[in-house]
């Protein structure tokens, strides 16, 4: 997947301020004031899919990550802090093909939602239509605090996502053997899978052994590592059969899948800048297992350095969906970045 090269008769490359000019963006917070009720009318007259998904394999971008105080980017230390740029990426990213959704917090569906009405108002072409809306439900354990492991639920409940006909719950745990507050949100979210079930809604968890290193936590890789975790997640809540796993890919990632019969999507981690590497390793990790389902992904493919965020997201896609192999994603993401330079047409 070669990065972006503008030449003669190729496009400029992506450039968020454009694709989501600065009074489309001003006009949702128009419609927080004056006109609330268009996230109610958008949820109930969105069209859902029949099925969770259509293959048994998923792609879905994941945009929770300001609501937990992370927003550095490899360029910029405040890059996801900019709402506008961030929703002009999420809004790119989920309009490539293959792509199955989106996973945020309410402030971020709640603006897509807003968006979406915006759009259609405007003459240009919906995007939330049969894709997945995944709210994201615990972002209490914020980034460098001291509670960082006490991770509570201060986002999405059940009830309200039922109310929003969203498709799923995320939830996480951060697992240091080391500190009681892991052991209380491991509980929590136990607690929050029996929830969901009753409910009908798939739970995706994302379930992360860590270390302190240099005063903040980093995900362990060891497929060792990633295994235990995995067992315990799959154990949580009343119920597993509506239970998917969101999982870093690690060396000898085989043994990671064969610790559970759960569906596994895959995370991406913080934005390396290398499309390649990135694509590479979500390649050989699909190739781990049946139970490797696909993707559930964000930075990566919302800051993918020079490369067209819908290139990337197209790239990943194609990988779950189609199986396409790294060598031969050029036409994709080349597809991919020709298309709709503007959101709304002038």
């Amino acid at each position: 997947m070669p990065p972006r090269r503008p030449g003669r008769g190729s496009r400029a490359p992506f450039e968020p301020r454009t694709y989501l000019p600065i009074d489309l963006f001003t006009a949702i917070t128009d419609a927080r004031v004056d006109r609330p009720d268009i996230v109610r009318e958008e949820a109930e007259k969105r069209q859902r899919r029949n099925r969770l998904t259509e293959n048994g394999r998923l792609v879905i971008l994941a945009a929770d990550h300001p609501a937990r105080m992370v927003v550095h980017t490899k360029q910029d230390p405040l890059g996801m802090a900019n709402r506008r740029d961030y929703l002009a990426r999420i809004v790119r990213a989920l309009t490539a093909a293959g792509v199955d959704g989106v996973m945020g917090t309410p402030d971020i569906l709640e603006e897509l939602f807003i968006l979406n009405r915006l759009v259609r108002e405007r003459g240009g072409r919906p995007f939330l239509d049969f894709k997945l809306l995944v709210g994201s439900m615990n972002r209490g354990g914020l980034a460098g605090t001291a509670f960082e492991l006490e991770d509570r639920f201060t986002a999405y409940t059940v009830e309200r996502l039922v109310a929003c006909r969203l498709d799923g719950g995320k939830l996480m745990f951060r697992l240091d053997p080391r500190v009681p507050d892991a052991g209380r949100t491991i509980a929590w979210c136990a607690e929050a899978v029996t929830a969901l079930n009753a409910r009908r809604l798939p739970a995706f968890l994302e379930p992360l052994m860590v270390k302190r290193e240099r005063g903040r936590y980093v995900a362990s890789r060891h497929p060792a590592d990633v295994a235990k975790v995995v067992s315990v997640a799959s154990a949580l809540g009343d119920s597993s059969l509506m239970l998917w796993l969101k999982v870093p890919p690690t060396k000898q990632f085989a043994r990671v899948a064969q610790a559970t019969t759960c569906p596994l999507l895959l995370l991406g981690g913080e934005a390396s800048g290398n499309p390649m590497a990135v694509v590479r390793e979500i390649h050989q990790a699909m190739e781990a297992g049946s139970n490797v389902r696909g993707a559930l992904i964000g930075r990566n493919v919302l800051y993918p350095g020079r490369e067209d965020p819908r290139a990337m997201a197209a790239a990943v896609a194609a990988l779950v969906h189609d199986k396409v192999t790294p060598a031969k994603l050029g036409p994709v993401v080349a597809a991919a970045r020709a298309v709709d330079p503007v959101l709304v047409p002038a």
